[in-house]
């Protein structure tokens, strides 16, 4: 029987007007699918305040921290009085909600009176945002007369223990979803999934990584067979570009997983990187829909693109980057130096977004978040802290306040003309371009400019290539 997942972002369940808007988006979508599963997240903001809740008590400040709970306890009473009149239903979320802030002042005072907060209890504390929502949208569901029954996916996705980014143990976590689920679908019902959180074999809470209720939908729609998962959102869609950067960006109508995969890479917002993996295995489509605008058709990503090859599809950027460049005369056919370097930056838990090596090999290039930038250098300094002092390397040197701008489509490493199009058109804007990668990838070319040149740069790619369709 055809299976359709939904996903709600926290904009689409983050106010009463939002959630009622949901509602009635699956009053109007369910009944022409046999099966539908839907998973929220929490409401906009509500991670974060819990996140705020935690380090506030982490750091003794009990007005703080009260002051967070006392707000979260608010909104979600409000919300509760603002979408369901007096009757017993409203009674029954309000005890909840109270039941789970309860939970959440416990968890509180812990960290206060111990002085700090574990991986693990952080994972328990921040999955009260979806624990508390699931409940409401579920409860508005029933209201708009769908049999609905709120779950959490605690039962559903079984993974590692590495809190914070648990990983989903897939043989498991499939039999635990099939159980749990099934037997709800086959009776008419909507489970209302939370998003976001998972648990040990041990059922101990874990959490996905931020952004991760994209991922449980793909999750739970790979263990299900489901013919389609939808993530609705506040945007109509995949766009060419960021539209606050790009006024003119488009939607793209169809776009490819590989594609999809390298924008999300590439710091596109609009999917969790890893909720492409588990649909593109079973090539399960995946839409992007608009919940405030849900006659737009969205996006369709799949496994092949409409594109014709060579054609530029979108435009992404990451930003906040710092450049680390390892130079000298030296390293001319030493080998091992480039696996040494790789070696120091893995040692302080940097990612490493691009690389980028000069022919004569007589210097190394690689792109990492500033934030991580200083301890990069003093590993790196350390290890090489022998070339240093022979003047093997002369230096070793950071170049912050730059960005990676990346053009993705289809087939771009074997279709003449795309990068001429791409250098030509920031060469005639005069943005220099510091650092190039392309490697083996047919789906993106990336470069690095300085942040002052990447909102320019990034136009002058969209018009080029894509407005004017060269």
């Amino acid at each position: 029987m055809p299976t359709l997942i939904m996903k709600f972002g926290g904009t689409s369940v983050g106010s009463p007007e939002a959630i009622s808007q949901t509602a009635h988006i699956l009053a109007d979508y369910a009944p022409q699918w046999d099966q539908t599963v839907v998973v929220i997240s929490a409401m906009s903001g509500v991670t974060n305040a819990l996140l705020a809740s935690a380090a506030a008590a982490e750091d003794g400040d009990e007005s703080a921290y009260t002051a967070h709970i006392d707000q979260l306890r608010n909104r979600h009473r409000e919300v509760i009085r603002s979408l369901f009149p007096q009757t017993g239903e409203r009674t029954s979320l309000l005890a909840l909600i109270d039941q789970y802030i309860a939970e959440l002042s416990a968890y509180c005072r812990s960290i206060h009176v111990m002085g700090e907060v574990t991986a693990r209890g952080m994972d328990a504390l921040v999955s009260l945002g979806e624990r508390m929502n699931a409940r409401i949208v579920s409860a508005a569901l029933r209201q708009q007369g769908l049999d609905s029954q709120p779950v959490d996916a605690t039962e559903l996705i079984v993974t590692d223990d590495t809190y914070q980014s648990a990983l989903p143990l897939m043989d498991e976590t499939c039999q635990q979803t099939r159980s749990r689920l099934l037997p709800l679908l086959e009776d008419g019902l909507i489970p209302v999934v939370t998003g976001f959180i998972g648990a040990t074999a041990s059922g101990i809470t874990t959490t996905l990584g931020r952004g991760g209720s994209d991922y449980t939908a793909a999750l739970i729609g790979d263990c299900l067979d489901a013919a389609e998962v939808w993530t609705w959102t506040d945007v109509d869609g995949v766009m060419t570009a960021d539209p606050r950067v790009i006024p003119n960006a488009r939607v793209i109508p169809e776009i490819s997983f590989n594609e999809i995969s390298e924008l999300a890479y590439f710091g596109a917002k609009v999917l969790h990187p890893k909720t492409i993996r588990p649909v593109m295995e079973r090539d399960i489509p995946l839409w992007v829909k608009n919940t405030f605008n849900p006659g737009h058709p969205g996006t369709r990503i799949s496994r092949t693109s409409p594109q014709n090859p060579g054609k530029i599809t979108a435009v992404a950027v990451i930003r906040e980057l710092s450049l680390i460049t390892v130079e000298g005369r030296g390293m001319l056919g030493v080998p091992g130096i480039a696996a040494r370097t790789f070696s120091a930056v893995a040692q302080t838990g940097a990612s490493v977004l691009m690389i980028s090596q000069a022919s004569s090999e007589q210097s190394i290039c690689f792109i990492i978040p500033t934030a991580a930038a200083p301890g990069v250098l003093r590993s790196l300094e350390k290890e090489m802290a022998l070339e240093l002092s022979r003047r093997d390397i002369d230096r070793i040197w950071s170049q912050d306040d730059v960005e990676i701008i990346t053009a993705v489509g289809t087939q771009i490493r074997r279709t003449p003309g795309v990068a001429a199009l791409i250098f030509g058109a920031l060469g005639e804007s005069d943005i220099n371009v510091i650092a190039i990668a392309q490697g083996s990838s047919e789906y993106s070319i990336s470069l690095v400019s300085a942040a002052a040149d990447s909102d320019t740069a990034m136009q002058c790619i969209h018009q080029e290539a894509i407005i004017n369709g060269k």
